[in-house]
């Protein structure tokens, strides 16, 4: 899928700088999400958004305890089957599940620059299937790289990459700014509002 110089830079990041880069677009996909619940019933989006949430704890509260293996089951209870729905939004919320279990694996694991970069891949994946899927056929790298979408996708994601590698050290204020920011402008990757 299309790679960018992005996924080499994050490896200059510290583990923080990784999770709240994952986090950060987690929180863009999390609209493709809420969204296909509420048309589906299928679950109750606001599960993803208590996982995401403690997320973002661990990152501004000092000793914040966590179990992971249990968010891990509470998240895989709420991913949708692509077989189990014919509308198109399954699949940017199966995306925002799959993202979302990488940062959980990141903890899990300990070490999160693969897990950062695979985030990364699966937010952009998920505007190039939409553009695909929009055009009716598969494009090639050259030709998804260069759609308004794909360059905004990579903008954003580059926008965050530069707010965090500025930091010298953690800074709680920034991932707090870089959380309202997100959750106010309430949109998608791929332009989806959330729902009030």
């Amino acid at each position: 899928m299309l790679r960018n110089p992005i996924h080499l830079r994050l490896e200059k990041l510290e583990s923080w700088q990784h999770l709240t880069f994952m986090a950060s677009l987690c929180e863009r996909m999390y609209p493709n999400y809420q969204v296909f619940c509420r048309q589906s019933g299928f679950a109750d989006p606001a599960q993803y958004r208590r996982i995401l949430d403690l997320v973002w704890e661990i990152l501004v509260v000092k000793d914040a305890k966590v179990n992971f293996d249990n968010q891990l089951e509470k998240l895989e209870a709420i991913i949708p089957s692509s077989e189990d729905y014919d509308i198109y939004g399954v699949y940017p919320a199966i995306d925002a599940c799959i993202a979302l279990g990488e940062v959980i694996h990141s903890r899990l694991s300990g070490s999160t620059l693969e897990h950062a970069i695979a985030v990364s891949e699966m937010s952009i994946r998920t505007v190039a299937m939409l553009e695909m899927t929009q055009a009716s056929r598969e494009m090639t790298e050259d030709e998804l790289k260069v759609l308004p979408a794909i360059e905004d996708e990579w903008d954003i994601q580059w926008e965050i990459y530069r707010l965090l590698a500025n930091c010298e050290e953690r800074d709680i204020e920034l991932i707090k700014g870089l959380k309202a920011d997100l959750r106010e402008a309430g949109v998608s990757n791929i332009g989806i509002n959330l729902e009030q």
